[in-house]
Formats: C-alpha cells, sequence, structure tokens
C-alpha cells in the first residue's frame, strides 16, 4: 500500500519503546534485549489488529532533550533492527525532538517515513527550540534515502510557536519553502486532541498535501478527524486503559480498525 498518497485514510501505529540508555527511566537492569523484548509484543498486538503503519518512537525518554544523546541513538537503531524483520507493514521513526538524529535512524535502518519538528520557532519544556529544516533535508539527501517521507509537525506538543503566523500559514509556507512531505496537526500534549481548528485551517490550505492528525485520535471522534485529514498517528488510544506508558491493547486496536472499515464502507 501506497502511504500519505491520500487515496485512503492512513493509519500509523506509534511502537513506544522503553526508555533508552542515557535517559533517567532506563533499566539497566533490562538492557536493550528488554526494549527489544517489549517493542515486539507491541509490534505484534499492532500488526494484529490491522494497522496500516508502525512508527517507532522513544516517548519514553523523559525529560526530552532537544539534542539526542549518541548513547541513546544507538540504541534506538538497534532495537529498529532487531524487530524490523517481523514487520509486515511499512515503519518510520521519531526521535524526540532531534530531526537529525531522526533522519539518520531512519537511513540506518530503512524506514519509509520519519516525523519531527523540521521548521519554526517554540517555547518549549526543553527551553527555546528552533531545528533546521534545511540541515535535516541536506542529511537526508546525503544518506541516500531520497524516497524517505518527512512528516513535518507544525504545532509540537510540550511547545508554543513563537511565531505569529496562523498555523495554516506556517503549514503552507513549510511545504512551500522547507519541502514537506506530509504535514501533522498535534494537541498540546502527548495522547491529547488536535484542535479542529488547527486541522481545518490547514487542510484549506494545503488541499493537495497528505495531512495527518497527529495526536489524540480516538474510537470516539476519529469521523469527526477524518472528515478533514488523511490519516492519523495513534499511540496512547491503543494502550491498556487509554494510559500512555502501557503496552498496546490488541482489542482496542481491532475496535478501531473495524470502526475504520466502516466508515470507508459509509463513504
Amino acid at each position: 500500500m501506497a502511504l500519505f498518497d491520500r487515496t485512503r485514510k492512513t493509519v500509523v501505529a506509534m511502537a513506544h519503546i522503553g526508555a533508552l540508555p542515557g535517559s533517567p527511566l532506563y533499566n539497566a537492569d533490562g538492557g536493550v534485549d528488554r526494549l527489544i523484548e517489549g517493542v515486539m509484543r507491541d509490534v505484534e498486538q499492532l500488526q494484529s489488529g490491522g494497522v496500516d503503519a508502525i512508527m517507532f518512537g522513544n516517548e519514553n525518554d523523559r525529560p526530552y532533550e532537544l539534542t539526542a544523546a549518541v548513547e541513546s541513538v544507538a540504541a534506538m537503531t538497534a532495537v529498529v533492527a532487531a524487530v524490523k524483520p517481523s514487520l509486515t507493514v511499512p515503519f518510520g521513526v521519531n526521535f524526540l525532538w532531534d530531526p537529525y538524529a531522526t533522519v539518520a535512524i531512519a537511513a540506518a535502518t530503512g524506514a519509509s517515513f520519519a516525523r519531527e519538528i523540521f521548521t519554526g520557532v517554540f517555547a518549549s519544556d526543553m527551553g527555546l527550540w528552533a531545528p533546521n529544516a534545511a540541515k535535516a533535508l541536506r542529511l537526508r539527501r546525503s544518506l541516500a534515502c531520497p524516497d524517505l517521507k518527512l512528516l513535518f509537525n507544525v504545532n509540537a506538543e510540550f511547545a508554543s510557536s513563537l511565531d505569529s503566523r496562523s498555523i495554516a500559514l506556517r503549514a503552507k509556507s513549510a511545504v512551500f519553502s522547507s519541502l514537506a512531505d506530509v504535514i501533522v496537526v498535534s494537541g498540546p500534549i502527548t495522547g491529547q486532541p488536535v484542535e479542529m481548528s488547527n486541522l481545518v485551517s490547514v487542510r484549506e490550505a494545503l488541499p493537495d498535501t497528505p495531512v495527518l492528525a497527529n495526536t489524540g485520535v480516538t474510537i470516539d471522534n476519529v469521523d469527526e478527524v477524518f472528515r478533514y485529514a488523511d490519516g492519523c498517528v495513534i499511540g496512547t488510544h491503543f494502550k491498556l486503559d487509554g494510559n500512555t506508558w502501557n503496552a498496546v491493547d490488541g482489542t482496542r486496536v481491532k475496535r478501531f480498525m473495524e470502526k475504520l472499515r466502516h466508515l470507508d464502507h459509509a463513504a
């Protein structure tokens, strides 16, 4: 299946890797093997539930940093490489919140897509946030992965944009000047819904560019979200009890994907 081509809704499910080496919550006793085992269980549940793609992320590396630690990048690359042979769907990566580490891991593992904050200036929990899209795209080229799709998050979680332009104009500019392949629109914090007015305005500004809802999509709001979005990224809703830090609940995944099939038929 071609991802992000606007011909059908795409559900990208998060596979949250446990805290990586170098982060405060890392479990040194379990080591990287334990991280692989944990994410393998989640991947099995997600694929059995019928998701379209899986994205590996380091959401457990709280508190987050803007520049990745080398030991964490090495460990995440090892985890994704170990899980890759079991994948039956396309996959992507996101190292929070470092776009260059994200692109590097994607290139090393053969990912199909990568999500990050590539543009803008933000005041955030991590301090002043000012990524360099030109550097990230030049890295993609130098690593010889031109087909790697870059998902630009234009309103970061845990942060507020210092740009006075509307989110629609920022999104349109990201496509025009920074060559974004896909635009993702987020809520204020992981697991919280996207502001529908933001999603609508971005959709109207970019009628020909894939636009995804990046946070807070659930079985209860997906029909409204999909009136405007070409798909979504889901992590929290697929977890046991809807808790971001729990393991994936295969029943929740299957129930959600079954509802999507009914929505497709209704359309």
